[in-house]
């Protein structure tokens, strides 16, 4: 199947060659429009406190329903280095952040979200870091999770839960902003994952790697981070990068088919040398209903598994341009 996303970003690739900006800012919209006047002022603030003239602003938008796009566009009067990537529909966070990345020509990119839990000026400590450095990326991470009692903890257990199941080891508390050298993004995009989750890749990419602390606050408006569309990234988190869960499957059907045949043992020896009858109803259908539920669990476990798979193999671009604005 022919990869149109990549043919684009061959083209684009070619394109970087040839007039590379210094900073290249990549972020999404996704019910932004209220954010992003104030976003681009504070860009262009955090670009002229490192002393940098050469640079480009990428936004794209995820299938917005509001104004968002308009007002990106609106915004080119006064920002002719704004390019605006229009996606056919809304494909999710981290498919919008990967096109970013793609359609990005900068020597380093600057990766952030546009609502403004984070300042784009924070732009100058990971700057001076990664000249101080010399690494490959340098990420911010929160040191202690803002918002309340459920969001600290269901943050936390994210984390958590995808370390302890998963074979790639990601920071706690990591957040989204991050600068990264042209040849670290390079590499990101040519992992070619279909199940994506950018905070594995970006580990799994190895490189030298800096965090740094970053003060994040709580933002205007309703995140659209629900506790099912975490629970659903986590699960597709793991499964992208880990067979752990299978070898735990494998081995809890193991100890399950052991207790069970050392019940059997247990029910025939009752029998023999103390002829009772065989323990009845009740354990048999303890017994069966604890065994369809590992099974069925099993099953599922499988089929997530075989999903993932199947995505991949189909091969579809993750994500599909519409229109680019902003660039000729």
């Amino acid at each position: 199947m022919i990869d149109v996303n990549q043919d684009l970003r061959q083209g684009m690739k070619t394109e970087r060659a040839a007039s590379a900006p210094r900073y290249s800012i990549v972020s999404t919209m996704y019910r932004s429009a209220g954010f992003i006047p104030a976003f681009l002022s504070q860009c262009l603030e955090a670009l002229r406190a490192i002393h940098c003239e050469d640079f480009e602003i990428v936004l794209v938008n995820d299938g917005s329903p509001d104004e968002s796009l308009d007002v990106a566009l609106a915004a080119r009067a006064q920002i002719p280095r704004l390019v605006v990537v229009d996606l056919s529909r809304n494909f999710g966070h981290h498919a919008a952040m990967l096109a970013g990345l793609g359609a990005a020509r900068g020597e380093r990119v600057f990766l952030i979200d546009c609502d403004l839990e984070v300042s784009p000026g924070v732009l100058v400590e990971l700057d001076a870091k990664l000249n101080e450095t010399k690494a490959d990326m340098v990420y911010g991470y929160q040191e202690a999770r803002k918002g309340g009692r459920f969001e600290k903890l269901s943050g936390g257990l994210f984390y958590k839960g995808f370390n302890l199941l998963s074979d790639t080891h990601i920071p706690e508390n990591v957040a989204t902003e991050r600068v990264m050298t042209r040849p670290y993004v390079e590499a990101l995009l040519r992992m070619g994952d279909k199940n994506l989750f950018l905070a594995g890749m970006m580990s799994w990419a190895g490189f030298k790697q800096i965090g740094i602390v970053v003060k994040k606050k709580q933002r205007d408006g309703r995140s659209t981070y629900t506790l099912r569309r975490k629970l659903s990234l986590l699960i597709n988190a793991v499964a992208s990068f880990s067979a752990k869960p299978l070898m735990w499957l494998f081995t809890g059907g193991l100890c399950v088919t052991g207790l069970s045949l050392a019940y059997v043992v247990y029910l025939i020896a009752r029998k023999i040398f103390f002829d009772d009858a065989l323990l009845g109803f009740t354990s048999v259908m303890a017994l069966t209903a604890l065994s369809l539920g590992v099974t069925t669990t099993g099953l599922g476990l499988i089929g997530i598994y075989l999903g993932k798979v199947f995505s991949q193999v189909q091969n579809r671009p993750t994500y599909i341009v519409r229109g680019i604005h902003g660039r000729d």
